[in-house]
């Protein structure tokens, strides 16, 4: 990653579960929440890896639905956006 804001490193691995994968609609709430944190996130599928800030980023991961992320960030709140992020895409469907 980038340089990050100071604090802690946190990671976390989820299967997608929604049966589209991570498209449009997860992808927007995971940069939504994303947003909620100081720390830089950052999410990982078969090597590729992505900006969770970012809408196309996070879409062209081409994650299905049975793929597995890991979720991995640092910053003064990494725990927490790691915990946030994997409880989004652990749901069927993002709220």
């Amino acid at each position: 990653m980038p340089e990050a804001p100071a604090g802690t490193s946190a990671a976390g691995g989820a299967v997608v579960v929604n049966p589209l994968g991570i498209h449009a609609r997860p992808s927007h709430a995971i940069v939504l929440a994303a947003q909620d944190f100081a720390a830089r996130i950052e999410l990982e599928h078969e090597g590729r890896r992505a900006d969770a800030r970012s809408i196309l980023s996070v879409m062209t991961l081409g994650v299905p639905c049975g793929g597995r992320v890991t979720v991995r960030a640092q910053g003064p709140d990494a725990e927490r956006a790691v915990a946030a992020i994997l409880e989004i895409l652990a749901r069927a469907e993002p709220r």
